[in-house]
């Protein structure tokens, strides 16, 4: 038995098996010894922001992430989201340009995110920490085999969900997910490499909150500078 994780009780009643598992303890050793030779993003006591901001009961919408920024002070758990005071960087910039085009968004001086994570929106990394300066320098090491089963977690325990997979990477994920049960919208990654080939011009927002109010959810609210 392990001691129970800093992770919101409603994840961890779906997810104990994997904290039990051979994998995760394996990757829990990597984690420990990397973090004493390297500083790594995000903070330790932030590293389940996303399930821990957003209980598995509130999730209507999920957007993934691949790893951590990881530049310093940059991650702080949840996935395209920087603290107060950081600049937002350029995929969120997109993504910022793109809710301004579909829905009106006042484009805000802030990239933190939690506002969104309160209304029910999962910001999830598929992987979820990552050594400075080394983007990726954490995949392959186990988190995605978690992050895989939190996928499957809401996919089966949760019905009428709107799934934003945006890039190669996260499209990889929908086999995980009951297209019967989920509302899939799919997109080139916001990143300035690609979004100009169909993520800006995309509507994920306001198809998302039209889909939401159809089946009788509440929309998001994915204005930011009113909170």
């Amino acid at each position: 038995m392990v001691n129970k994780p800093d992770i919101h009780e409603s994840w961890y009643a779906v997810l104990r098996a994997e904290f039990e598992a051979p994998y995760f303890i394996e990757l829990k050793q990597f984690l420990k010894q990397e973090m004493q030779q390297y500083r790594i993003f995000p903070p330790a006591k932030t590293i389940f922001q996303a399930f821990n901001t957003t209980p598995l009961p509130a999730v209507k919408v999920v957007i993934l992430g691949q790893d951590p920024y990881h530049g310093a002070g940059q991650a702080h758990g949840l996935a395209f989201s920087v603290p107060e005071g950081i600049r937002p960087p350029p995929s969120l910039q997109n993504i910022f340009k793109e809710l301004a085009s579909d829905i009106g968004f006042a484009i805000p001086k802030s990239g933190n995110l939690t506002p969104w994570a309160k209304e029910g929106v999962l910001l999830l990394n598929t992987v979820l920490t990552v050594r400075e300066a080394a983007a990726a320098s954490h995949a392959s090491k186990g988190w995605e085999q978690f992050t895989d089963a939190a996928i499957r977690a809401l996919s089966e325990n949760r019905a009428g969900l709107v799934f934003m997979l945006w890039g190669k990477h996260a499209i990889s994920k929908e086999k995980l997910i009951d297209t019967n049960k989920h509302f899939i919208l799919k997109s080139v990654h916001p990143s300035p490499l690609s979004a100009h080939r169909g993520f800006l011009g995309c509507k994920h927002f306001s198809k998302a909150n039209d889909y939401l109010t159809n089946i009788g959810f509440l929309p998001v609210d994915w204005q930011l500078d009113s909170k």
